[in-house]
């Protein structure tokens, strides 16, 4: 049968951790591209133009070339369909918003049949992403209309629905930049930084940190203020009134203007400012008691000035924004729906969704302006005479960055309110003419102070220079030494690799931190059997990490756990490798010989950190060759205690653990530590000498004594009975 000029997915796979292309998640996909294996690109009449007249945005893609235009050059020149799909689909998620460059394409032994990877931030739109960039490529190759539009829109709309926030993802990256690990515990914002006991977590603006109690001072206003005025902090006058009579009186009581918005309210919703009038009063009340769902309103003075907003972390203040007037100046034709969306809604920085610093103005639909066009005798319909200038909204619209400009008096009033009210992270919202003088010297005042604060402002300002929020945030939750990371050791490999997990396990118990262990008899906390099950799984293995009890975990792993999900962790303290067994069991993954298995286990390797160390098995030729791959240290250990490996690599003052003798010997160069005796160990324990010296080698490439590691060793009972 002939082939057809088509691309087939034969497997779809969303490898989670740590893998064999890269070490974070990716999407494997096998594809058989059928009669295109005999069509590379410049075989196929006029592909490069009409795919780079769909993505000219391919021209920034480098490849393997290593510079602007280089996958450009290898379309020309020619390459296949699945390293031009690899490329199509990376593209297609940064027209989307989620930005990613990291791709793979690799032959296999068959003929057509190529395994393609790429990174994706978010599984769903990965997938979604890759059947689209599927279609466009075969539209491309076919000559055949593809509406592109329609499809990034889509992809556009999963990004929002599906991916972390941008002021989440501002702060999960500015984590990863200190390499500090994340999971995301939710389908929303819940995010852990760090893994097990040294966790912290956060929800958009909200901390492991952030005090219920604060946040529930911050929602009442009139506590706030009677707090602030406490602590010498400059509010405004004002009281707590529940009627509509009871707000005019007030009125009058402090003087018109007024500003009267919800008691228990947050970000502005349901203010009004600037009331003059009984009028205007009565209606305000109206919409502060319905938008803060209770009779309970605050009617305070006017503090003349613009509205600033100052983002305070910690004890630092991190960041100021300021707010403008909205105006629009009528032409005696259109209303002023038409006038805000001619004037102010064409600007490109406004919109509905989280990536817009600005929002959308709806005059017809904001209760705020619609009081506000009332106190000026119109409505949203309203067409107003050439020339006139019409207020929308006296301030808001807070997206001009001034951190530079803030007087240190402010700054230090800011920072006072925001621990008054005991707030990690806080908004502090003022009024003044100009934030780069006293507030006292302009009476200024606090108005409000914020729990949860948008940090979209600060981060895309509509005016002025982003700001590092994330980066201040991640500093208030660790320490400058603190990375969030547990000690974590991998095991992979056939050989008592289960046996090894969890000796390993109970041997750091000894040092007092609660260790968790996975591995294919389950899942142990302590000494605590909590799952029978398989447990070398990637869900099993992120059980542990996001438990807060956990000081140090052991994984065990192998070939087929890396080729099928990728390893549950990102980095390890000690990853240890004790044979290559089983290639034979993995043909359905196209792992045919030694060195693809190599390519594998090295995934173990390339994961420990530089300041950790590999406990590879010297007596396994192509698990010694290893060593050359890690960052860190590398302790090998045999049976065989004159292998040329182990005296090669004593000989270069490395670290080695063999038996010698009858005993086992922790040896650093030329230097020698006898252990124990090997009739020391409980009968089955001594029936698994391997297991012992991988385990030897691995607590004592965590720090743990000698003494320690005999004392463990000695106590372990390998037998059914004893775990």
């Amino acid at each position: 049968m002939t082939k057809k000029k088509a691309i087939e997915f034969l497997r779809v796979t969303h490898l989670r951790g740590p893998n064999i292309w890269t070490y974070r998640p990716v999407i494997e996909t096998w594809l058989d591209i059928g009669a295109l294996e005999d069509f590379p690109s410049n075989l196929l009449p006029g592909l490069y133009e009409r795919l780079v007249a769909l993505l000219p945005g391919l021209v920034e893609h480098r490849c393997g070339i290593g510079e602007r235009g280089g996958f450009l050059e290898r379309l020309r020149d020619g390459t296949w369909s699945g390293h031009i799909l690899e490329h199509v689909v990376l593209e297609l998620q940064n027209l989307a918003g989620m930005r990613t460059g990291f791709g793979k394409t690799r032959s296999t032994s068959k003929i057509g049949i190529y395994k393609m990877a790429f990174r994706t931030r978010q599984e769903k739109v990965g997938r979604a992403a890759l059947l689209a960039g599927r279609d466009l490529l075969m539209a491309a190759i076919e000559d055949k209309p593809f509406d592109l539009d329609t499809i990034v829109r889509g992809l556009q709309e999963m990004v929002d629905d599906y991916c972390l926030g941008p002021s989440t993802g501002h702060i999960v990256e500015a984590a990863t930049d200190r390499r500090i690990p994340s999971i995301r515990l939710t389908d929303g914002n819940l995010v852990q930084l760090g893994h097990g006991a040294a966790q912290r977590r956060i929800w958009t603006a909200e901390t492991d940190r952030t005090s219920a109690i604060a946040e529930g001072i911050a929602s009442d206003k009139d506590l706030t203020k009677s707090l602030l005025k406490s602590c010498g902090l400059p509010v405004p006058e004002g009281s707590l009134v529940r009627s509509a009579d009871e707000a005019w009186e007030e009125a009058q009581d402090i003087g018109v203007p007024v500003v009267i918005k919800p008691y228990d309210g947050n970000h502005g919703r349901g203010v009004s400012l600037n009331l003059m009038t009984q009028a205007a009063v009565e209606t305000a009340y109206h919409l502060a008691a319905r938008k803060g769902g209770s009779k309970s309103v605050i009617v305070e003075r006017f503090v003349t000035g613009d509205e600033h907003r100052l983002l305070v972390v910690g004890r630092q203040l991190v960041a100021a924004a300021k707010g403008e007037s909205l105006w629009v100046t009528g032409d005696g034709v259109l209303n002023i729906i038409e006038l805000c969306n001619r004037d102010i809604n064409i600007d490109p920085r406004r919109g509905e969704t989280e990536d817009h610093p600005l929002g959308l103005i709806k005059p017809d639909v904001s209760a705020e302006i619609i009081l506000e066009l009332e106190r000026q005798a119109m409505t949203a319909h309203s067409v107003p005479l050439a020339g006139q200038k019409v207020l929308i909204q006296p301030n808001g619209n807070v997206a001009i960055d001034v951190t530079d400009d803030v007087h240190p008096s402010v700054a230090a009033a800011a920072t006072l309110a925001a621990r008054v009210v005991g707030l990690d992270i806080a908004g502090i919202d003022l009024v003044m003419e100009d934030i780069s003088r006293p507030l006292e010297e302009q009476g200024g005042a606090i108005i409000e102070v914020n729990a949860s604060p948008g940090l979209l402002a600060h981060l895309k300002p509509a005016v002025g220079k982003p700001r590092e929020i994330g980066s201040a945030i991640v500093g208030n939750l660790f320490g400058p030494d603190e990375s969030g990371r547990i000690p974590i050791i991998g095991v992979t490999g056939k050989r008592d690799t289960s046996l090894i997990a969890r000796m390993v396990g109970c041997m750091l118990r000894l040092t007092g931190m609660h260790t968790g262990v996975v591995n294919a008899n389950g899942l142990y906390l302590d000494e605590r059997k909590v799952s029978s099950a398989n447990s070398m799984t990637f869900d099993a293995g992120e059980r542990l990490l996001i438990n807060r009890t956990v000081q140090a975990a052991v994984f065990e792993s192998d070939a087929r756990m890396i080729l099928a999900e990728g390893l549950a962790y990102d980095r390890c303290a000690v990853g240890i490798v004790t044979d290559m067994d089983g290639v034979e069991a993995l043909g359905e993954f196209y792992i045919e010989d030694m060195d693809a298995m190599a390519n594998v286990v090295r995934a173990q390797v390339d994961v420990i950190m530089s300041n950790g160390a590999a406990v590879l098995n010297a007596a396994v030729i192509e698990v010694a060759e290893l060593a050359t791959l890690c960052d860190g240290e590398v302790i090998f250990y045999a049976e065989d205690h004159a292998l040329p490996a182990i005296a090669e690599h004593r000989a270069g003052g490395h670290r080695a653990v063999f038996p010698r003798d009858g005993a086992i010997v922790l040896a650093e160069g030329a230097d020698e530590t006898v252990l124990l005796a090997l009739s020391a160990l409980k009968p089955a324990t001594a029936a698994v000498p391997g297991a012992v010296l991988a385990a030897a080698a691995a607590t004592w490439a965590l720090g743990m004594e000698p003494g320690l590691i005999a004392a463990g060793l000695r106590n372990f009972d390998a037998s059914p009975a004893g775990h």
